[in-house]
């Protein structure tokens, strides 16, 4: 049976959009005003119904660059480059529907991509709402970004609303990027050092410890040097087990991570523990004041917005401080109280949340605070790494020096003995 696009209003005076199923164009036109709409705009569909769109686009993703495995998503880094397109089309005046389908042509060379946009395509088509659609791609899209986009539906300013989250998700990735690229010197050092350590104490240290049975005889070794060569016998002889026992203890800290107590507890050493807590502070009031600030900007409720920070933060410590925020307020309290007695937020961070609830301009006071510390964050990583590098340096030389030291001990002491005959 034909299948037809309509676009009707309600008793209410709402725009409605879908399909039915009709004989011709008048037996569609007399179901909808069976169902108590007045069509506005209704013409057969020259494409297929949307389970038979969904085949052929799985079908052409098979052909066209291989298959996704399970639920599809749209990546993290693709996500923000996909909202800031969708807002662009949707400020140069394309439908919803239309902009989706060309950006779902424009992602043929990325399977999942295609697929959750073309899934989004057809549920509005079918006359489901944009922020419904989204929440069933819930993997790809979490509470904030449904929200906002719920908030810009109810405004008449979707693309508004797509604009500042595209905005909000380039500033967070931007931040995570420089604190990743912050952490990359140091982790490779670690590597580096491990391999240097494992090296020298499977492969060499057991050849010193040959050389020093052969020419001192069953004298003494100096305390250090009997340190090392345990450790080195100990990785050689024991290297599977000790290799067992750091995935156990790194499998361990992660089940305890999950839990919301271990999780509190290492948030929490974050946020204390120098030299890392300034960046953790700094980060953590930019990524909350930021997502707050967006979300009533576009009409979310602050007790809405609150609980949308609390699950997204990220943070056990920071989303438990939301929480004593979220139930101060609904209390018909300020948000400033809650905050301080949380000891986790900066004075200046009060004053300024103070000023933007007397004044009615927290939004903005908001987001003015979160450009202040993403500046912070900049910086605080730029003295982060001026700091590793030496502590690094010094460490790797530590490591190698006390083996090379500890190697070198015995031999002074024959040297002395051979000296003094």
């Amino acid at each position: 049976m034909p299948v037809f696009l309509y676009t009707a209003m309600d008793g209410q005076g709402n725009e409605k959009r879908g399909r039915i199923e009709a004989p011709n164009q008048q037996e569609a036109a007399a179901k909808l005003k069976q169902m108590g709409m007045l069509p506005t705009n209704l013409k057969q569909s020259s494409g297929k119904t949307g389970r038979g769109r969904a085949a052929t686009r799985r079908g052409s993703a098979k052909k066209g660059g291989g298959m996704v495995l399970g639920t599809p998503v749209i990546k993290k880094k693709k996500l923000g480059t996909f909202t800031r397109q969708l807002a662009t089309l949707l400020h140069s005046g394309l439908p919803l529907v239309r902009a989706l389908r060309t950006l779902e042509r424009q992602s043929k060379k990325d399977v999942g991509t295609m697929r959750v946009i073309g899934d989004l395509a057809d549920s509005v088509e079918g006359g489901t709402n944009f922020s419904e659609s989204l929440a069933k791609h819930s993997k790809t899209f979490n509470k904030l970004y449904v929200n906002m986009v719920r908030a810009g539906e109810a405004s008449g300013e979707l693309e508004t609303s797509l604009e500042r989250l595209a905005t909000f998700m380039e500033k967070a990735q931007r931040i995570a990027g420089r604190v990743k690229s912050a952490l990359a010197y140091p982790i490779a050092v670690l590597v580096i050092a491990g391999a240097i350590t494992t090296g020298l104490m499977y492969f060499v240290v057991p050849q010193f410890a040959e050389i020093f049975s052969e020419m001192l005889d069953g004298a003494e070794l100096p305390g250090l040097t009997q340190l090392v060569m345990a450790a080195s016998y100990a990785i050689r002889d024991h290297g599977l087990i000790v290799i067992i026992a750091m995935v156990l203890l790194f499998v361990a800290i992660k089940m305890i991570k999950k839990s919301k107590s271990g999780s509190f507890a290492f948030d929490w050493l974050l946020l204390k523990m120098p030299p890392v807590n300034q960046l953790t502070v700094r980060a953590s009031v930019a990524r909350l004041c930021r997502t707050l600030g967006t979300l009533m900007n576009s009409g979310v409720s602050v007790l809405q917005a609150l609980q949308i920070v609390k699950e997204t933060s990220g943070n056990e410590v920071i989303a438990r401080a939301t929480q004593s925020v979220h139930d101060a307020v609904k209390e018909g309290e300020s948000m400033t109280r809650p905050m301080e007695a949380s000891g986790v937020f900066p004075v200046i961070v009060l004053s300024m949340v103070e000023v933007g609830e007397e004044t009615g301009s927290l939004p903005e006071m908001l987001n003015r605070i979160a450009d202040v510390y993403e500046e912070e964050v900049d910086r605080a990583v730029d003295a982060l790494t001026s700091l590793l590098e030496p502590i690094m340096i010094v460490f790797l030389a530590v490591i190698v020096g006390t083996i090379v030291i500890a190697m070198f001990l015995p031999l002074i002491g024959l040297i002395d003995q051979l000296g003094g005959v």
